[in-house]
């Protein structure tokens, strides 16, 4: 009688947790939305395609990009964060949305740190600084004399508040004393567009955007925000070899998924895209635009995340960077 009551109850469990253990085995049975919270044509954007297109070969399903620009990103993250976490709206967040943001805006509608999962890197994007060709400076040290003996007559672009061009720019000004102003777009290539026609002068922006227009001469390459010459561009200085030591900024994505995800779905995405990271399509797309793949575990990004908060705090404070 014992052993027949038990093997009931057994049986009960069993049902009751077949449902759950068979969703997330079949994850992922449906298309999954990759929102970049910018316009298209920026290093977001092709970062977040690339490795979407590898992993819709490995998942079998579609993970389709779309972006969501404006107000600098938060209403994308405010969207996602809201989202239903089964692992089907997912969300590419960088140095602005995870490490600025807390500490430009006053108050946000969401919590980065605890309304987010983090999932991985994908991957790390050496900066360039750039001007238009019309810009009286053949060098980095004669655009910072001229814009110095100019305060207020050069324009910069940047994808928006807090985008990585915006922040690397500020950054920038801030150890050498330039006044340039700052005109904040609904991505990058909108900001790009205007900068080919001269209507700013200055850029910074990850090298999948930038070095086409390198190459074609419609823009100047002056200065790198790595800490070495990219091989690449060569000829090209960094900005710490001409006189501002420890100078280095770059640009960095990585995969967010709504905080109460389940971590064997967390897991799996990052394990899918790890394996995406190292395809030979990611791999040599990466290695064109020098960008470097990440692909760890979510405990490594969630760690990365907290240094570079404390990073990017301090310059926000001194270079009074605001969401306005």
């Amino acid at each position: 009688m014992h052993l027949h009551r038990r093997r009931l109850l057994a049986a009960a469990a069993a049902l009751t947790t077949a449902p759950l253990t068979r969703a997330q085995a079949a994850w992922p049975h449906q298309s999954i939305r990759f929102v970049v919270p910018f316009a298209p044509g920026g290093t977001s954007e092709i970062v977040a395609r690339t490795v979407a297109n590898e992993l819709t070969h490995q998942l079998g399903q579609t993970v389709f990009v779309e972006n969501k620009g404006g107000g600098a990103g938060v209403p994308a993250m405010q969207e996602v964060a809201k989202a239903a976490p089964d692992g089907y709206t997912i969300i590419i967040g960088h140095v602005g949305s995870l490490a600025v943001h807390p500490f430009m805006y006053s108050s946000l509608p969401y919590d980065v740190n605890k309304d987010f999962a983090p999932v991985t890197l994908l991957a790390k994007v050496p900066n360039l600084f750039v001007i238009h060709p019309d810009v009286p400076a053949k060098t980095f040290k004669e655009f910072v004399a001229y814009a110095k003996q100019n305060p207020g007559k050069l324009n910069y672009g940047s994808a928006g508040n807090a985008s990585a061009g915006h922040l690397a720019m500020e950054y920038l000004k801030l150890v050498t004393g330039m006044f340039l102003t700052h005109i904040p777009y609904r991505g990058t290539g909108p900001a790009l567009t205007d900068l080919l026609a001269g209507r700013t002068q200055a850029f910074s922006a990850g090298t999948p955007a930038l070095l086409p227009h390198i190459k074609a001469g419609r823009l100047r390459a002056i200065a790198m925000g790595t800490v070495r010459r990219l091989p690449l561009l060569p000829d090209v200085p960094t900005v710490a070899e001409m006189g501002y030591k420890d100078f280095e900024t770059s640009q960095w994505y990585g995969v967010l998924a709504p905080a109460a995800t389940p971590r064997e779905i967390v897991k799996r995405l990052q394990e899918e895209c790890l394996t995406a990271l190292k395809s030979n399509s990611v791999t040599e797309r990466f290695a064109s635009d020098s960008a470097i793949g990440g692909g760890g575990p979510p405990e490594e990004f969630a760690a990365f995340i907290a240094q570079q908060q404390k990073v990017w705090k301090e310059i926000v404070v001194r270079a009074g960077i605001k969401s306005d």
